[in-house]
């Protein structure tokens, strides 16, 4: 008897949770939702938007749009992708606020920062 009303409470809990998650979902929030990273793109030998302002936790993808060969290198070297063809992409999620320079080491003359607040 105790294992049947035990069932039930897991059954009615869940039933629960379901319509809660409904009404999260249909108010445009649901709990496990995450955001899409915030984009980068490598156009023309050019990281556009050069300089990204992102809140810790954020993960920010970089997408080659050229048709030369790119990659993106942290000035401390942190973070590094591999050398990307057109239409590749790189993502890093940055956890620590601060200050992130970084550069093609193909062509070194392309750089861009991110701010993680």
């Amino acid at each position: 008897m105790k294992r049947s009303i035990c069932r039930l409470g897991i059954a009615g809990l869940v039933i629960i949770l379901l319509m809660v998650a409904g009404r999260a979902k249909n108010s445009g929030f649901t709990a496990m939702e995450e955001k899409p990273p915030a984009e980068i793109k490598i156009d023309n030998f050019v990281f556009s938007p050069s300089t990204l302002t992102v809140p810790a936790g954020s993960t920010v993808r970089w997408t080659n749009h050229d048709d030369i060969p790119h990659n993106v290198v942290s000035d401390d070297k942190s973070i590094k992708s591999k050398v990307m063809d057109t239409d590749e992409s790189f993502s890093y999620t940055f956890a620590k606020p601060g200050t992130y320079n970084y550069f093609c080491s193909i062509h070194p003359k392309m750089t861009g920062k991110i701010v993680v607040q």
